[in-house]
């Protein structure tokens, strides 16, 4: 299957979709003013890049400064996938990452780390400016 590779820009994520080698990633920021337009495309690949019978593992990289609801919403679908496809024994990590001093950002990784139970998710706190 084809890479997904979307460049960011000032209101969308990066996105980094590398299938072949199972690495996800999402960076920089998700405000976009059309969230279905922006994110059909990317959970049109995901979702027939999860249906192929695999099993090797899955790494998704989050590296977002800043989301807002409605990303939140399209996150919180994402790792629904991940976790339906880790619950029938398909290995997936999540890496949240956010900077040092983003206590915002931490608790909402603590948050959505919560509703995942076959998902191995971390945290991980980088240095400011690190991300993006």
């Amino acid at each position: 299957m084809d890479s997904l590779n979307i460049p960011a820009t000032g209101r969308t994520p990066g996105v980094a979709f590398d299938f072949a080698a199972g690495h996800l990633r999402l960076s920089g920021e998700s405000y976009p003013d059309d969230v279905a337009n922006f994110f059909g495309p990317v959970f049109t690949a995901l979702r027939a890049y999860l249906a192929e019978s695999d099993d090797r593992p899955i790494r998704f990289d989050m590296e977002l400064l800043y989301f807002n609801s409605s990303s939140a919403k399209v996150l919180m679908n994402i790792f629904q996938m991940l976790e339906a496809v880790a619950k029938l024994g398909r290995p997936v990590s999540v890496i949240w990452s956010y900077e040092e001093n983003d206590e915002s950002m931490r608790e909402l990784g603590e948050d959505f780390a919560e509703d995942l139970r076959h998902v191995a998710f971390s945290l991980r706190d980088v240095p400011s400016g690190a991300i993006g």
